[in-house]
């Protein structure tokens, strides 16, 4: 975030310099925090109107627990943990003398009911990660304030002050101070009302290490979150800290733009900023600019109407030939002027003239590493072309808190809005700067898993649990699902076919069209029939597992049910015969793989032991595993599954994948193995669900180079798929476990059109990509584009010799009027192959004029027995 020109009060919160008038704010990029300064902040919610945001300069938690109302801050909650962090000023050097005051006037009456609370002063906060960011999410630090009895909280000692409640407005200092003997503190309480010192404690003796770190306003009552109530606990104002040395950096400001994600498809550019709560602001102003010539100009100006708080821009005919900076610039009109803030990234040059398209892969988010600064800085020493975040961009407890399914509309938004944040905080650096494809899983909407059936509404009469989703539909409102697919991917090439389903819920499977790839972007769950609906009862589903033992899915087979339903799978038939604009190379892209590459110890009716599984030291095989019957993966239903690989192997497309928390390599299968394309799972940024595939094999000879698990398998449904590799977790002796044991890491995939070939690597995270180790064994893989549907194949077609072509032509191959293939042929002189010997008819399509030539029709023959040559 960048701010157009100074402005003392532009950040809600002005930082003066004291000693040094050469200081004032530090222009630097980045988040690193300079100093010491002699610094004055003082918060300045007097000049802004009503908002539900406490502005750039802060992070709060939760984002739907704070506000500004008549020029005040408000906690709109009386409840556990909450706290405002100050993300411009840190306390870096310990010994540092500081003075901190804040006026607090209680609005609940009852917070004397609690027995366990406070009001007042965080300070030192330090989170997980050295970073400003792990803080204001998860840091705890040195407490000092009032109690709902009445007693002053400093670290944890509780001090007797004679009051017996909470004064209802009241003024707290915190000041410290360094001397020979340590550092002291004092604290005094000051009764607004009429100017008395109701408590005053002194020399106080503290720890220096104590007070390093974040700065924050905190509010917390009860002993966990189960003792919210719903009303407002206290307001802030005139929140001050002086002190000759602070360190502070005025760009680690998030918002009023938080991020934004781009994609450019056949010359049209769609481009979505997310936005902070300044909606109510009167007069605010949004505007797309570009750079030309040293100058910004505008293209679109908007304003934020939209519940999830993102603006949506579209320009058609972009036709730039190089990286073209862009802004998002915001004009919020207060009482003292006109703040603006802008948000700076690049539309990069549509690579259509290079050999190679590198794609960067993401997926299963969860807050153990966030900030998670080590991912962009892994990506900035590779080379992308773009970048794919295929769903659970976090989890319903990242953050700390639990998701808000019920109460205010507007606060379940909100509710949403902080952990989207939180993963733009993480990734935007990725995006920035490159296109990139986001798409929503059932995390994203607030669901273990998810089974659409439509846009139907799941039953939640009993709650939101398992036993909801196993009703089928969706938990939450389709307002608010459609909320969250706006936020994600509102900036998608548009919809296929844009018809809402049932409940007005909104669709956005597509067709992206870049740099000579074409990637269809897939809906898994929205039409997914839910399996307790379409299975006998003795199958006893629970949370998508059959836990009747006796109860054989294999026999099931054929059960009238839905994978990616009709629309989709009409979608991907159009999709996989259009290879217009220079589209060379196919994939597709969804939120899971269409097989179930998971064991789990045989016996296992559900899949919730996963997180309490032993995970091994490297090199040691698992034994007494069997294949899982989880439902939630494509694997099932698996007649609609096979019919899925049927139609994309006709585009001979690879497929991209996430979701499984468990990386793997794999061919599908249908009526036989390596029959279908190939697809790749990437592994899971944090893995919240450290799945494993340690399948029974007759005689373990396992090594890590030589892996026992590889080869032909088939699944808990009798899908047929055969491994190349998997990123099974193992103990890497490094703590905390729950981070650094799961086979976390990122994919990426490299397309070369000119040798028709795809390159796969997977990286494991907190490695340097450069290293030997980098990729988790069995990586990279590399493969042609012929191999998704014909390797193996040993049966050939006439040699055609193509001549005439402006560039290179379809050849669609048919058996009995059916297609079995199509691509763009890779070179002049070309001969198809195909699986079997049967009879089959050539067409080839000029792309340029529309042309359409049949060639006749020729039998597949061995290599040996065909000579025939065509000329096309």
């Amino acid at each position: 975030m960048k701010r157009r020109s100074y402005l003392k009060t532009i950040t809600l919160g002005s930082i003066l310099p004291l000693a040094n008038p050469g200081y004032g704010f530090i222009k630097k990029s980045g988040q690193l925090f300079q100093g010491p300064l002699s610094v004055h902040f003082k918060s300045e919610w007097q000049f802004w109107p009503d908002m539900k945001w406490a502005g750039p300069q802060y992070w709060g938690n939760r984002l739907q627990d704070w506000l500004v109302q008549d020029g005040k801050l408000i906690n709109d909650i009386t409840g556990f943990n909450r706290s405002l962090h100050l993300l411009t000023l840190q306390n870096a050097k310990p010994k540092a003398n500081l003075l901190l005051t804040v006026k607090i006037h209680r609005l609940n009456a009852a917070l004397d009911n609690f027995t366990e609370g406070c009001l007042g002063f965080l300070v030192g906060a330090k989170g997980p990660f050295d970073d400003f960011r792990s803080a204001a999410v998860f840091g705890e630090g040195f407490v000092v304030g009032v109690t709902p009895g009445g007693k002053l909280q400093i670290g944890n000692q509780y001090l007797e002050t004679g009051l017996r409640a909470i004064p209802e407005y009241f003024q707290l200092t915190f000041q410290t101070e360094t001397t020979t003997t340590g550092i002291q503190g004092t604290v005094t309480i000051l009764n607004l009302e009429n100017n008395q010192v109701l408590f005053k404690a002194d020399s106080l003796q503290l720890n220096d290490l104590d007070l390093s770190g974040n700065f924050a306003l905190l509010s917390s009552f009860g002993k966990n979150m189960g003792t919210d109530q719903d009303e407002a606990a206290a307001s802030f104002e005139d929140w001050e800290i002086t002190s000759p040395e602070l360190y502070q950096n005025q760009e680690n400001l998030f918002g009023p733009v938080c991020f934004a994600q781009y994609t450019l498809h056949r010359k049209k550019l769609k481009l979505t900023a997310q936005l902070a709560p300044i909606e109510a602001i009167t007069g605010h102003k949004i505007m797309l600019q570009f750079e030309k010539e040293d100058s910004w100009e505008t293209a679109e100006e908007t304003r934020i109407n939209h519940p999830g708080r993102a603006v949506h821009f579209s320009i058609a005919n972009w036709e730039k030939t190089a990286d073209t900076p862009y802004r998002i610039l915001v004009e919020i009109p207060v009482r003292d002027g006109v703040h603006s803030y802008s948000y700076e990234g690049t539309i990069a040059r549509e690579p259509a003239d290079r050999d190679e398209l590198k794609v960067a892969v993401f997926s299963c988010n969860a807050h153990y590493g966030f900030p998670d600064a080590d991912i962009p800085a892994s990506l900035q020493k590779l080379e992308y072309d773009l970048s794919v975040f295929l769903g659970d961009q976090f989890y319903e407890i990242t953050g700390g808190f639990r998701a808000q399914f019920t109460g205010d509309f507007d606060k379940q938004c909100l509710d949403y809005l902080r952990k989207w944040m939180m993963f733009g905080w993480s990734y935007r650096e990725i995006f920035k700067h490159k296109p990139c494809a986001i798409i929503p899983d059932d995390h994203d909407v607030y669901h273990g898993n998810v089974w659409g059936e439509g846009g139907k509404l799941a039953d939640t009469s009993s709650g939101f649990s398992s036993a909801a989703q196993d009703t089928g539909g969706y938990k939450m409102s389709p307002q608010w699902v459609n909320m969250v697919q706006f936020t994600q991917t509102s900036h998608l090439p548009d919809a296929f076919d844009p018809t809402p389903v049932k409940n007005n819920i909104g669709v956005y499977y597509t067709h992206w069209n870049y740099a000579g790839l074409s990637f269809a972007i897939l809906e898994d769950r929205k039409f997914k029939s839910a399996p307790q609906n379409v299975l006998p009862k003795e199958a006893d589903v629970f949370n998508g597992f059959i836990r009747n033992p006796d109860f054989d899915i294999k026999k099931h087979k054929n059960t009238k049910a839905e994978l990616l339903g009709a629309r989709q799978e009409d979608f991907l038939e159009a999709w996989v015969r259009d290879w217009s604009h220079g589209a060379e190379m196919k994939a597709v892209f969804s939120q899971t793989n269409f097989a179930t590459v998971a064991t789990l110890p045989e016996g296992a009716t559900g899949d919730d032991i996963v997180p309490s599984l032993k995970i091994p030291n490297r090199g040691v095989y698992i034994t007494g595993d069997a294949p899982t019957v989880d439902m939630d993966s494509n694997g099932w239903p698996a007649a609609k599954r096979d019919k899925a690989i049927q139609i994309i192997s006709k585009g001979m497309a690879f497929h991209i994948a996430g979701d499984q928390h468990l990386a793997s390599f794999i061919q599908y299968g249908v009526d036989d193995y390596e029959e279908g394309s190939f697809a790749f799972a990437g592994p899971a940024l944090n893995n919240l669900w450290p799945r494993r595939f340690w399948p029974p094999v007759p005689h373990v000879n396992h090594t890590i180079q030589n892996p026992a698990y590889t080869g032909n398998h088939t699944d808990g449904f009798g899908n047929k798929f055969t491994l190349h590799a998997v990123a099974n977790p193992y103990d890497r002796k490094r703590e905390p476990k729950i981070l650094y044991d799961r086979a976390n890491g990122f994919g990426r995939v490299i397309f070369n059109k000119k040798e028709r070939s795809i390159r796969t690597e997977c990286y494991e995270r907190f490695k340097e990509v450069d290293a030997v180790d980098a990729q988790y064994p069995g990586w990279p893989v590399v493969i042609s584009q012929e191999d998704n549907l014909l390797k193996n194949a040993a049966f050939y077609l006439p040699h055609i010799h193509f001549t005439g072509y402006q560039q290179l032509p379809l050849l669609k191959i048919y058996e009995n009027e059916e297609l079995i293939y199509v691509l763009r042929v890779p070179q002049t002189n070309y001969q198809p192959r195909t699986r079997k010997p049967a009879k089959y008819s050539l067409v080839v399509e000029d792309l340029d004029t529309g042309v359409i030539k049949t060639l006749g029709l020729h039998r597949a023959q061995p290599l040996e027995k065909q000579n025939k040559v065509l000329q096309a």
